[in-house]
């Protein structure tokens, strides 16, 4: 029987946090990580009877954490579920019957439906497709989030340039109390500020945040599995609220927040129509003032407004702020650590121990600091350097003994430039002189000598030189001497001897102009006084 899928060590940690920091229901956790709510409740009983605690010390990696919870047991494998929509729309087309797409499902799904229970699913999907459920929300449950379609022009005071800017809106499930506000875009670091502010705007923290299946929010978006943005979980943990992304396609999963992008294009966009902004401060303001009134117009069918129901159902039910703001970071995922135990981040290279040569790490930026995670631990940070094409290289990194890194040694380097020739070694030697360890000059000497597979041996020796004498020791000089090496080659022959010249068919020589038997022809002679005088012939 093959085993079930197992949950990757971020998820579960994930339903730990969520159960002992955040004292969700099992049910709850089910709806943030996707994941059934026996697995959920294994988890955590598996987590107690080893008799740890939460938060886990920093000794309990992800590998630490496989052995603990590995699953025992094992589940029989499900039926495929056909696409009952696909299927009852395929099902109104002229000819069509039950039983051939049955047959279609079939042959895909040879262990599916039998014919029977395929019918009797069908009928009972066609029978919910009438209804709506009507969804109950609690006081301080959820906050719904998403764009409006309906973007403001944003004009430049010194030209005619017009930038269009997106409307994020995000509303509380039991009240409908709704926070708008503009963004350049719908990017990252736009999307995460939106959050911070619109958590700040309602003076506290929802149990689960509901967005849309966006890049900035959901990085694979999946019905029963999305990956969340490493950036958004994080952000997530800082508040101690859980992440509940909606299926893909179905609108009616966030429907309250669907209303209030329908209020502030009403009330508030349309309003703004016939104003002319310079300035995107001077747009949220405007926001701001709309957004005060629309928050305390009355219902229609029911007493009291947003306002008022917030402050009575909701504003109690929110968690409290955490004391420090979000700091806004950056995850880059799966960087391979190079030869020269360097990571390359926004082309600044940082180093990390030399034992994770070859390895994938995963590195978080803020504004300040770049730190490097390997199986859920940090293994290095530095401080954030924005110099291009430099190092940070902190002394403990460096190799000491270890006998697979010996092998890449600067006399080893040396012996192989010298393989190519005199000028190779020399620049060689200079690569590795002109930076602050030698090791860190061991990838453009590989690249150098690389290009002896496209590039014969004396053409290189050849552009080896020519880069001594420009005094500029990098791959790229040498690639782009070898690309135009007919010119260069050329120009540095004539520097050596300006009266040499390539002999051809087309050059007249130098006999071209020696006297000649015509009318035209003549020749000098200097008498006895030293002055000259010409003879034409006859």
């Amino acid at each position: 029987m093959k085993k079930q899928k197992r949950l990757s060590m971020r998820k579960i940690r994930e339903i730990l946090r969520l159960y002992f920091e955040c004292n969700l229901s099992y049910r709850a956790i089910n709806r943030s990580v996707k994941a059934s709510v026996s697995r959920c409740y294994d988890y955590v009983q598996i987590f107690k009877s080893k008799g740890l605690t939460w938060p886990l010390p920093e000794e309990y990696t992800d590998e630490v954490l496989e052995e603990i919870f590995r699953p025992k047991k094992q589940y029989k494998k499900k039926k495929a579920i056909p696409d009952w929509s696909e299927i009852h729309i395929d099902n109104k087309k002229k000819g069509m019957t039950l039983f051939l797409l049955w047959q279609e499902y079939r042959e895909t799904n040879p262990d599916g439906y039998g014919y029977t229970n395929f019918c009797s699913y069908y009928k009972k999907y066609v029978k919910t497709q009438e209804y709506s459920l009507r969804q109950v929300h609690k006081g301080g449950d959820k906050l719904f989030v998403d764009y409006t379609g309906h973007k403001v022009p944003i004009h430049n005071l010194n030209s005619t340039d017009i930038k269009y800017v997106e409307i994020f809106v995000s509303c509380l499930g039991a009240s409908q109390y709704t926070y708008a506000e503009a963004t350049w875009t719908q990017q990252l670091d736009d999307w995460i500020s939106s959050h911070i502010n619109a958590f700040e705007f309602f003076k506290g923290v929802p149990q689960c945040v509901v967005p849309d299946n966006l890049k900035s929010g959901v990085t694979k978006a999946c019905r029963y599995d999305p990956d969340v943005n490493p950036t958004y979980q994080e952000l997530a943990k800082h508040y101690g609220t859980a992440i509940v992304p909606t299926r893909s396609g179905k609108p009616k999963d966030k429907s309250k927040v669907e209303s209030s992008v329908y209020l502030v294009e009403r009330w508030i966009l349309a309003a703004l129509r016939n104003y002319k902004f310079y300035t995107i401060t001077s747009l949220n303001q405007k926001i701001k003032e709309l957004l005060f009134k629309l928050n305390r117009r009355d219902f229609k069918k029911m007493s009291g407004n947003r306002h008022l129901l917030y402050e009575e159902v909701d504003l109690p039910a929110l968690q409290p702020l955490p004391e420090k703001r979000y700091e806004l970071c950056r995850w880059l995922i799966n960087k391979t650590v190079h030869v020269d135990y360097h990571v390359e981040i926004e082309q600044h290279y940082y180093s990390v121990p030399y034992t994770h040569v070859g390895k994938k790490i995963d590195v978080r930026l803020t504004s300040k600091m770049v730190e490097f995670f390997f199986n859920g631990s940090r293994i290095a940070s530095h401080i954030r350097n924005r110099k291009k094409w430099h190092h940070s290289t902190i002394e403990a990194h460096r190799p000491k003994s270890h006998q697979e890194y010996l092998k890449w040694t600067p006399a080893r380097i040396l012996n192989w430039a010298e393989k190519t020739g005199e000028n190779c070694k020399k620049l060689a030697a200079k690569v590795m002189k002109s930076r602050s360890y030698p090791e860190q000059g061991f990838r453009t000497i590989l690249g150098i000598l690389r290009l002896s597979k496209t590039h014969s041996a004396e053409e290189l020796e050849k552009a080896c030189q020519i880069a001594l004498t420009l005094k500029s020791y990098r791959y790229s000089t040498v690639k782009n001497i070898l690309q135009n090496k007919a010119n260069i080659f050329n120009r540095e022959a004539k520097k050596q001897n300006p009266f040499v010249t390539t002999k051809h068919e087309n050059i007249r020589g130098e006999t071209y102009y020696q006297l000649k038997e015509d009318k035209y022809a003549y020749r000098t002679n200097i008498d006895e006084d030293g002055a000259t005088k010409t003879i034409w012939n006859d």
